[in-house]
């Protein structure tokens, strides 16, 4: 057993819980403690963490970045998993190094050609990785100029921002008018295109958008953990289909995320994502942080968190080739604690008054206040854990 770890996790995304479960049951049985921030008191994050802060609201990246600082050189972190700002925090790696804290995150350089799709997907043709057809637009012009486009070549039109993290934004493009039809069900990603034109239209500042045609399944996302050295560690892909998730190995996906990790030094832990254009696989998307689904690696075997770290602090893992592909799975939400209330406007104080058991008179000619919602005292957080289903 080594001496002990201290890994700090800023604000993320719940299903981090995963990954710092994954670095405590490392199978070098290192001692790990977690330190956790976020803006959010009910992320079980904080909750899941050896010692927790809420952030400061409202700073500036610069200001964050200080911020960070004091947080490595207080809690003597020595490695950092940046999320939030991530590219103001890289940019003073030498810095971060100074204090004894190693950054999990690639380069400056590399997290600014992935900031921006557009810039992104250049760059990305230049060393011979395909991507979609794509407009960059910023008017109603020029939607509608990229949508007949698509349009009279087959495809479905879909758009989302220029920058931007997961599916925030997305929507596809239809020539349906608005109809009772769009309020049924649940809310869904088609809009229809007048509506998108006359929000353009009557738009105060630009938009800055993306353009492509919309992409079949599978999705496949490539988790790739690269050294320092510029080699790739590992690179297993996680498929997506519907609802079946599973696991592949295959060159069409391998290789050319192996090619964009070593050719923009994506340290560290990074996910690369595909899918198809007709029969051929396609980049949709570089995220330069761990994947929120990364845990499910290890149904292959694999301890991808704890190879990061390990790396991170100058020791070699190795090639780390799964020693199976799990079986097909689907995603289900399960219960994560939280911390205790600690919010003010959370009252816990006296139950809420409440509505009388019977209708009132018909006579009665004031309505009842509507009651204050009931304390959180039990709050619990859904967070994506996994269940295998039978192979197709």
């Amino acid at each position: 057993m080594g001496s002990r770890v201290r890994v700090w996790l800023n604000r993320t995304y719940a299903e981090n819980v995963f990954f710092m479960d994954q670095l405590r049951s490392n199978p070098q049985l290192r001692p790990v403690e977690i330190h956790a921030t976020h803006g959010d008191p009910d992320s079980p994050v904080l909750a899941a963490a050896d010692t927790a802060a809420m952030e400061p609201e409202g700073l500036s990246p610069a200001a964050y970045v200080e911020y960070a600082l004091d947080q490595c050189a207080r809690h003597s972190i020595d490695v950092f998993v940046p999320v939030l700002h991530q590219a103001a925090i890289v940019a003073h790696r030498a810095e971060f190094a100074a204090l004894g804290t190693a950054l999990l995150a690639p380069p400056s350089e590399a997290v600014a050609v992935f900031l921006d799709k557009a810039t992104a997907y250049q760059a990305v043709q230049a060393v011979g990785v395909p991507v979609p057809p794509w407009w960059r637009v910023r008017t109603e012009e020029e939607l509608v100029s990229a949508v007949e486009t698509l349009e009279a070549e087959g495809h479905k039109a879909c758009f989302k921002p220029a920058a931007g993290a997961g599916g925030v934004g997305f929507r596809v493009i239809t020539r349906t008018p608005f109809s009772l039809a769009h309020l049924n069900g649940f809310p869904s990603p088609y809009v229809p295109l007048d509506l998108v034109v006359e929000a353009l239209r009557s738009a105060e500042e630009p938009v800055d958008w993306l353009v492509m045609p919309l992409l079949g399944q599978p999705e496949v996302s490539v988790d790739c953990l690269t050294a320092p050295d510029g080699r790739v560690r590992m690179a297993v892909g996680r498929t997506k289909n519907g609802r079946r998730r599973g696991f592949t190995l295959h060159p069409s996906f391998i290789e050319p995320a192996r090619l964009l990790a070593e050719a923009f030094g994506l340290h560290y832990l990074t996910n690369i994502q595909f899918r198809m254009l007709g029969d051929d696989p396609v980049l949709m998307d570089v995220n330069t942080r761990p994947a929120g689904g990364l845990h499910q690696l290890s149904q292959c075997g694999i301890n991808a968190p704890w190879a990061a770290v390990r790396l991170a602090l100058g020791e070699e893992p190795g090639e780390m080739v799964p020693p199976l592909l799990g079986q097909d799975y689907t995603v289900l939400a399960g219960p994560r604690p939280v911390r205790p209330v600690s919010l003010p406007q959370q009252r816990t104080d006296a139950p809420a008054p409440t509505l009388p058991a019977v209708p009132a008179p018909a006579h009665a000619t004031e309505a009842a206040p509507a009651p204050e919602p009931a304390p959180a005292h039990a709050s619990k957080a859904s967070n994506a854990t996994t269940a295998a289903i039978a192979p197709a």
